[in-house]
């Protein structure tokens, strides 16, 4: 099952996405279910989200991985959704 994580970074937290990105970045990269990765970004070219394609058999494993993220343990987000998602082009 494709699902598609979206998440939205609280107000002023750059500075707690930049202090967890390496083991963001490090799960990311330790995981066979991520297809795609990276950050939103604004009008200033900072991160402010993230958006994560994952290959995973349901939705609550979608949920404990992205309960597990580094980013998601140091409270980043303000919004986090999972969406299952179908790939029609790529």
């Amino acid at each position: 099952m494709l699902i598609a994580l979206i998440c939205t970074d609280k107000p002023d937290h750059l500075d707690t996405r930049k202090a967890n990105r390496d083991a963001h970045v490090a799960y990311l990269k330790a995981s066979e279910s991520v297809l795609q990765a990276g950050p939103f970004l604004d009008a200033n070219g900072d991160m402010y989200g993230s958006l994560i394609v994952l290959d995973l058999p349901d939705m609550d494993a979608a949920h404990a991985w992205a309960a597990a993220d580094p980013y998601a343990k140091a409270g980043l987000f303000s919004e986090v959704r999972l969406e299952q998602w179908n790939r029609v082009i790529g």
